[in-house]
């Protein structure tokens, strides 16, 4: 999470821009974004140049070597005076980074065509580039930089929370992950990808777990066909391709799709869903692809992502998505449908209650994570819930980071299920079987199940704590008598 320091140097570089003629919010962000990215190149190409000096291994080049090339780096054209400096960018860099992949099939040269560099005067660019220089050299080391800045920078959008464009924080979607534990041979989607994120942490993950044994195949299909993304804003998708490709997938499928429409066919062609989709608004019912309203008849954006999980993932493939709490409780026949087709067609494993809080200071509303297997069988045995409490940050506005924190629990007992077996409904997790959950009208709340203990606390009788007031009572008068004794002498 970014300090309040880091916030108020975002802030001057934000307000340098505004006073230059940048009034559109989405604007200054994309700037600063590619001013980032062009940062990033140069840390990149720094970074594979210490690698080639120690090793002797020889590293592909970001930039080209000769003198023209090289100025186009950061290290070397951050120091010019600020007209050069607004030249190079200008003239130079941006058009390299708009076509820096070359051939227009990749994510990235495609979203990036339409870019344009906004940055009105010489001083204001020379600003953003100190002010963005600081915070990388003395602020937000080894930290998620380009999602935390982003998050920080939507939230001053009118339209944040309100049509779902914030950012799932990031140890939120480290747990899905970890939960879901990708391999380096499945193929990911977020159909709701903003500034892919989830893609993000599943690479991170499987370079963790895998990166020792993966072979030249898998690191292939790692920098490509593994990744998958679709938005309906080109922005996102924008900033989708530069994170993706910092973290070495060049070639992901980021494509401007409305993933719930009729122009999105897709279907059985993936093994993980990993989503948190809009749960904001309703949809054009004349868009919505027939094949989700057979599932869920509604033109709730939250119940036909569910829908849409479903029909896109391969049988056995598996989801970890995030929902608010209406759709575990809801009424409406859509809500029953969608939950008895989770629990009876396919495999319903996990419902994680997560507190209202863990999406401030952008949204309040509740949410949990489902986890499923599709299945097309069914296989629904017994579902697990757990009642998270804390996340390891404050829930009110600021989320600072707190001792207390579920998150580790969780992994631990998710991924060891048969411990849970003895588990009672009073404690934070227990197991539910079939039979309940769909004699409950298939309802997926935790409180539902959950059992309140309530402490039994014997109290005196009334005479007895009379009787100890009167005996207080001519205690404090005796008390009093003697210390008047006392001032009188």
């Amino acid at each position: 999470m970014l300090t309040g320091e880091v916030r108020n140097k975002v802030d001057k570089i934000w307000s340098d821009l505004w006073a230059g003629g940048i009034s559109n919010p989405l604007t200054v962000i994309e700037q600063l974004t590619y001013l980032m990215f062009i940062r990033s190149l140069d840390e990149k190409e720094l970074e594979n140049e210490s690698f080639e000096a120690l090793s002797g291994e020889k590293m592909p080049k970001i930039f080209p070597e000769d003198e023209e090339g090289q100025e186009l780096r950061w290290s070397k054209f951050k120091t010019k005076d600020a007209r050069i400096i607004y030249d190079i960018v200008g003239t130079k860099v941006f058009p390299f980074i708009k076509a820096m992949n070359g051939a227009n099939t990749t994510a990235f040269s495609r979203y990036m065509q339409d870019a344009m560099f906004l940055v009105p005067t010489p001083q204001v660019l020379q600003k953003m580039i100190t002010g963005l220089d600081e915070l990388y050299e003395h602020d937000i080391k080894n930290l998620d930089m380009q999602g935390d800045l982003y998050e920080y920078m939507l939230g001053k959008l009118a339209s944040a929370g309100q049509n779902g464009q914030f950012r799932t924080p990031k140890h939120i979607r480290d747990l899905m992950v970890d939960l879901i534990a990708p391999t380096p041979n499945d193929k990911i989607v977020d159909p709701a990808c903003g500034t892919a994120g989830f893609l993000v942490s599943s690479a991170e993950y499987i370079r963790e777990k895998y990166e020792a044994e993966m072979t030249s195949e898998q690191w292939e299909h790692f920098s490509g066909e593994m990744f998958s993304g679709y938005d309906t804003d080109r922005t996102m998708l924008r900033l989708s391709a530069m994170n993706l490709m910092l973290h070495s997938i060049s070639q992901p499928h980021i494509d401007y799709v409305d993933s719930v429409s009729r122009q999105n066919n897709t279907a059985s062609a993936y093994d993980i869903v990993l989503a948190n989709p809009p749960f904001t608004g309703t949809v054009d019912a004349e868009s919505i692809n027939e094949n989700l309203r057979t599932i869920t008849d509604t033109k709730k954006t939250e119940l036909l992502f569910v829908a849409l999980f479903l029909r896109i993932l391969r049988k056995g493939g598996r989801c970890a998505c995030i929902v608010p709490d209406g759709v575990l409780f809801g009424s409406t026949k859509a809500h029953k449908s969608l939950r008895k087709e989770l629990v009876e067609n396919h495999q319903l494993q996990a419902v994680i209650s997560m507190p209202s809080g863990v999406f401030k200071p952008y949204a309040g509303v509740s949410t949990a994570i489902l986890l499923f297997t599709k299945t097309d069988a069914g296989g629904t045995d017994k579902v697990w819930f757990y009642d998270m409490k804390a996340d390891g940050y404050s829930l009110d506005d600021k989320r600072s980071p707190i001792a207390a924190n579920d998150i580790p629990d969780i992994i631990a007992r998710y991924h060891n299920l048969e411990g849970e077996a003895d588990r009672q409904p009073t404690e934070p997790s227990f197991l539910v079987d079939k039979s309940a959950i769909e004699a409950n009208d298939y309802d997926l709340s935790i409180n539902r199940y959950k059992e309140v203990v309530y402490e039994k606390v014997e109290y005196d009788k009334p005479e007895v704590i009379m009787t100890r007031l009167d005996e207080l009572s001519l205690d404090i008068s005796s008390k009093m008598e003697e210390l008047r004794g006392l001032l009188g002498e």
